[in-house]
């Protein structure tokens, strides 16, 4: 193996944790009269939000795809491989655009409560109607878009249990539900669990709802204090403080799991589905629906009608520009943030080093923060480069690095990297060591073999973690909000914008093009799952 690989692995790995490590060098910069200003009027209730969206949109979460997974693995309907790709639809639609959506839909001009005033003759304030921009409403949007989450792994759960637990369950007299509450569910805990560690760091990442709705958690605090107060170093600190909560998160999930374990079937044999009864199947088909249209379908619907209304008089110059500049920068950070992955993970294949592995282990950590952490933690150490560059140096090269995409890139890295390393190392994991063995003896160097060998036949793992992070660019938010350069937007950036005005019907057409594309992962996704599991009905 080449010196450089594993030294250019190491420094690549090392580059992403900057922003961390200058998220930590700034907890010696106390300033005291912002804390305290913070204690007294704010840091309560972003701990108290952030806290009741965290387990409001995790127990939601749970109550929506724990009863489709179910019905789904263990019960003959009507469609049911098409409401198997139906019920993951959901997972395209980011939180902030549904929460812009119904807003449109439930305000007080809007359609609902419009019908509501023209059946009952009624003004507004005259009748109650819940408050969608509260933290309630909150809740019930990320629930319904997070729950995808939880649903996979619940459903790969139920799938895999032993059919033998359900004869010995019968033989004891268990029925169906007792033997779901009792049996099935416990042994599904593990995996329920790490779904819902998931929808709640998911919700703690959330900015552009809880901005919408005037909701104060630690994602807005963190840009009101340091956009609003300009102060970068407690900004720093509040975002070490939200990120010692997603890792109590992390280590509540994993400490929850230790002792727990799934009875699994045979692979080879096909599990029998069970029959419902009329009335069984018709209410499980609505509950189905209802979850499926409020996620995806009724906010898709309402964002068609609205740029069908404003069709003749679209910005289209304008919606031309930021479809160039999101794909310009989605493909640019793609591209980057794989081949950085493919090197991190080859060197870490190729080298037995403890300090590669535990520099590559170390650099996918980026994932599990939010982009509103990752930002200030990037935008902080890009900036004191920038000064070191101008002052030390005297290059006088400006913002070179913080104040170009450079920034939003290098962001974007250490947020996605472990998305691509996880599917880059999966690949690689399917190549066995006697293929490098023998290339190995014909002659091939390391780099040699990456190529001839590795590239072809992990191609189509290469090209998923294509897939995923470029959607995942693309919807991303709160690092493109802070870390964009000056008059530069994407789709996400000026849907919030317009949103942020009240011109919803102006930000469906930018909200829409995202969902549409980020129906390609979820595609992919149900495609594999189908394909993975295919039951047997009972005769």
């Amino acid at each position: 193996m080449p010196k450089t690989l594993p030294i250019v692995a190491c420094m690549l790995a090392g580059l992403v944790l900057l922003p961390l490590i200058a998220l930590l060098l700034n907890l010696g910069h106390w300033d005291p009269e912002t804390w305290q200003h913070l204690y007294q009027h704010v840091l309560l209730d972003y701990v108290l939000n952030s806290l009741g969206l965290t387990l409001g949109v995790g127990l939601g979460a749970c109550l929506l795809a724990i009863p489709a997974a179910w019905v789904l693995t263990q019960y003959h309907l009507p469609g049911r491989r098409v409401w198997q790709w139906l019920v993951l639809m959901p997972l395209a639609m980011p939180a902030y655009i549904i929460a812009y959506t119904y807003t449109g839909i439930l305000d007080s001009s809007g359609p609902v409560q419009s019908t509501i005033q023209s059946v009952f003759d009624v003004s507004v304030g005259e009748y109650w109607f819940p408050n969608v921009r509260s933290l309630p409403g909150a809740i019930i949007m990320m629930s319904l878009v997070l729950y995808p989450y939880i649903f996979v792994l619940a459903r790969s759960a139920f799938s895999e249990q032993s059919d033998t637990l359900k004869e010995a369950a019968q033989t004891m007299g268990y029925q169906r539900w007792r033997y779901f509450f009792c049996v099935a569910l416990p042994l599904a805990k593990p995996a329920i669990v790490t779904g819902a560690a998931l929808v709640m760091m998911e919700a703690l990442a959330d900015y552009g709802t809880v901005q919408y709705f005037g909701i104060s958690t630690f994602t807005t605090g963190i840009y009101r204090t340091w956009f609003g107060l300009g102060n970068e170093q407690v900004a720093a600190q509040l975002s070490l403080l939200l990120s010692v909560v997603v890792l109590v998160v992390l280590l509540l999930e994993q400490r929850s799991r230790r002792h727990l374990s799934v009875a699994t079937g045979d692979n080879h044999t096909r599990r029998a589905l069970l029959h419902l009864s009329r009335s069984g199947q018709f209410w499980t088909l609505v509950f189905l629906l209802c979850v499926v249209s409020a996620g995806f379908f009724i906010p898709v619907g309402q964002m068609l009608i609205w740029i069908f209304q404003r069709l003749n008089s679209q910005e289209w110059p304008e919606f031309l520009s930021l479809i160039l500049n999101t794909v310009t920068l989605a493909v640019a950070a793609m591209l980057v943030i794989v081949l950085v992955a493919i090197i991190i993970a080859y060197a870490r294949r190729l080298s037995t080093h403890v300090g590669l592995k535990l520099l590559a282990q170390l650099s996918v950590m980026g994932y599990a923060f939010p982009g509103t952490v990752i930002a200030v933690g990037a935008m902080i150490a890009l900036t004191r480069t920038d000064y070191w560059l101008n002052d030390t140096l005297g290059l006088e090269v400006g913002l070179l690095l913080s104040g170009s995409l450079f920034a939003l890139v290098f962001a974007y890295l250490v947020r996605f990297l472990a998305v691509a390393i996880h599917n880059v190392e999966t690949g690689l994991g399917r190549v066995t060591i006697n293929m490098d063995m023998a290339a190995q003896t014909m002659g091939y160097s390391p780099l040699q073999r990456l190529q001839s060998v590795h590239i072809p036949l992990i191609k189509g793992s290469v090209l998923s973690a294509m897939l995923l992070v470029f959607v995942d660019v693309l919807k991303e938010l709160p690092a493109t909000l802070i870390m964009r350069p000056f008059d530069f937007n994407t789709l996400a950036v000026r849907a919030f914008e317009l949103a942020s005005d009240e011109r919803l019907a102006d930000a469906a057409l930018p909200s829409l093009s995202i969902v549409v594309v980020g129906l390609l992962p979820v595609i992919l996704l149900a495609y594999h799952i189908d394909k993975s599991y295919q039951p047997r009905r009972t005769s």
